[in-house]
């Protein structure tokens, strides 16, 4: 997910992918038996609050999945308004969407959750990987009943939207959203030599098992922001922010997940998509480099619009903000 040479430094040992697993996590536990059904749990608290001032009701809640994890969503606006669903990235949760959860200000309703693993959903051992992630959010899609969704995905949540169309169809879609997102395919391979070095994501799995919170704020304070390039002015709040919600997700899930989100081809996913799109990059993303993700995905989903951000770097959801919202909400609303 960062270039080689920015990750080169944290690849201290030789350790196999096996052997630190077993060092850093020991066996797994054995999983309950759940009904293979979806059903809505109670929410985490009986109250509700709305903002005067953005116009915005909130709730959280949370579903039991068909395999028995608890996803924690966030069901923002009018419950009779468009519907609008966010995917979050890597290693982060629902809230890094608040910016764009506004759109509930405008006239929309928008649903953002934490994907297994992170946030506050529950952190399963098994099943850190982008089928399930589709699943899971096709079961809270179904648990909602929606319909005529515009779905988009920031980063690895760009993967899971993806994979959920490729899995699940579109007859409850709309429209879709790819943002700074992974598709196609991240990691080189013959047939996608304008990917990073497996060695990369080895060097962050390795950083994430000898000091995930430096991992974090190393990546939060360098290239996801783009604080690292010359003249740029850091923000603390934002750093702290990425920290703490990649913290609250699962070791081992944000550990698995760093495979799922770079190793897992969307290829045939993409080639599914029949429903108006709009992909946003910038061109200076240093996480997820804009030729092998959104020039790429535009080439397999040729009716999509490709805006692209001058000299704008991975987490634009933060430092493009108001740019992206605009876009977003011009697209909802088209």
């Amino acid at each position: 997910m960062i270039e080689a040479e920015a990750v080169s430094t944290a690849v201290s040992t030789g350790l196999s992918r096996r052997t630190v697993l077993s060092a850093a996590f020991g066996a797994a536990a054995t999983a309950a038996a759940v009904p293979a059904v979806i059903r809505p749990a109670k929410a985490e608290t009986a109250s509700s609050t709305t903002s005067d001032t953005l116009g915005v009701t909130t709730m959280g809640s949370r579903i039991i999945t068909r395999d028995g994890v608890e996803i924690y969503y966030k069901d923002w606006g009018s419950k009779e308004s468009p519907v609008v669903v966010l995917s979050h990235g890597w290693p982060l949760s629902s809230d890094s969407w608040e910016a764009q959860a506004h759109l509930a200000s405008n006239g929309f309703r928008v649903i953002t959750h934490d994907r297994r693993g992170h946030g506050r959903s529950s952190q399963p051992w098994d099943g850190n990987d982008m089928d399930h992630y589709a699943d899971d959010l096709a079961d809270l899609i179904n648990a909602l009943d929606l319909k005529d969704i515009f779905l988009a995905g920031f980063s690895t949540g760009g993967g899971e939207i993806t994979r959920y169309i490729g899995r699940h169809g579109t007859s409850r879609i709309a429209k879709a959203g790819l943002i700074s997102a992974v598709p196609p395919l991240m990691v080189k391979t013959d047939s996608n030599p304008g990917g990073l070095p497996k060695e990369v994501f080895d060097g962050l799995q390795a950083a994430s098992l000898k000091d995930r919170s430096k991992l974090y704020r190393d990546i939060a304070s360098g290239p996801f922001f783009g604080f690292n390039r010359p003249g740029a002015v850091a923000s603390q709040g934002m750093i702290d922010s990425f920290w703490l919600q990649g913290m609250m997700g699962g070791h081992k899930n944000t550990y698995d997940s760093i495979v799922a989100f770079s190793q897992t081809d969307f290829t045939e996913d993409l080639k599914k998509f029949d429903v108006p799109t709009l992909i946003i990059h910038g061109d200076d993303d240093q996480i997820v480099p804009i030729d092998a993700a959104a020039r790429a995905s535009k080439q397999l989903v040729p009716s999509a619009t490709l805006k692209v951000y001058p000299g704008a770097p991975h987490g634009i959801t933060d430092t493009h903000k108001d740019q992206l919202n605009a876009d977003l909400l011009e697209f909802a609303r088209s």
